[in-house]
């Protein structure tokens, strides 16, 4: 199978070839240039799923062959930067350790072979995003309360990603490769003179297939469940239906962070 190959347009952009039907690349090839290996960053949801853990597995496993190949054609990592890691080095390593154990396992080994961990993300901007994120997931009665949420959600993104594409900027030199660890919605514009190769292996559609299927079993089930009693005022049971809102609330939806 072919590796895929993303080149980074003007402005950020990215338009994909697949590698493997031209020519695998080598390092002459990309002599002087700075490249970056984009993973995309999975996670199962927190259910015991074997059939799901086994497409986790599969992905993170093709995701180490393909990033070994095209590292060894490029010639070595030097940096690696992860989302949500507002500290570099031991510390961030640290950090991560905390936070996703497949993805300190594959970390640590780059490291142990001679890359960097950088500093990835800002810490102030990385909360401010999370508690908007949280705050909009709760119902509220005000639209406008819910529109401004929404606004200064997306400006806090816009700055978050753009300090992450300003960290690689600044620390990946030239000639050098390294590799972003970060979700899929992601919305990082790399700067137009990198490389961009994103790393695609086969699981990541068999994930994607996966996780849709869960989510539209989690949502059947939901469906389905018989509506809960609650208490009424006089200690009485209320069906839920009678116990509806009159005061005109409506719930704001979840937006999830496009990573």
């Amino acid at each position: 199978m072919g590796v895929p190959r993303n080149v980074t347009a003007p402005g950020g952009g990215i338009m994909a070839e697949e590698l493997g039907r031209i020519q695998r690349p080598t390092a002459s090839q990309y002599d002087g240039r700075r490249k970056l290996l984009l993973v995309p960053l999975i996670y199962g949801p927190q259910a015991d799923d074997p059939v799901g853990a086994e497409v986790l597995q599969n992905y993170w496993e093709q995701m180490q062959t393909q990033v070994d190949a095209l590292e060894a054609a490029l010639g070595g990592l030097k940096h690696i930067y992860h989302e949500s890691l507002t500290m570099g080095g031991d510390e961030g390593l640290e950090q991560l350790g905390a936070a996703d154990q497949r993805s300190h396992g594959f970390v640590t080994a780059k490291t142990g072979s001679g890359a960097v961990l950088e500093a990835t993300e800002d810490m102030d901007i990385l909360l401010e995003t999370l508690d908007l994120q949280r705050c909009m997931m709760i119902p509220l009665a005000s639209a406008n309360v819910g529109s401004r949420l929404q606004e200064w959600h997306a400006d806090s993104n816009r700055q978050r990603y753009e300090h992450i594409a300003n960290q690689i900027d600044s620390t990946l030199g030239e000639n050098e490769t390294g590799l972003l660890l970060i979700s899929e919605r992601h919305q990082v514009q790399f700067p137009s003179d990198i490389e961009v190769f994103y790393v695609s292996p086969p699981a990541l559609d068999d994930y994607r297939r996966w996780f849709q299927n869960w989510m539209d079993q989690q949502q059947a089930a939901a469906s389905k469940e018989p509506p809960q009693d609650t208490l009424s005022e006089d200690g009485g049971e209320e069906s839920t239906e009678d116990a509806s809102n009159d005061d005109g609330e409506t719930a704001v939806e979840e937006t999830g962070e496009d990573e």
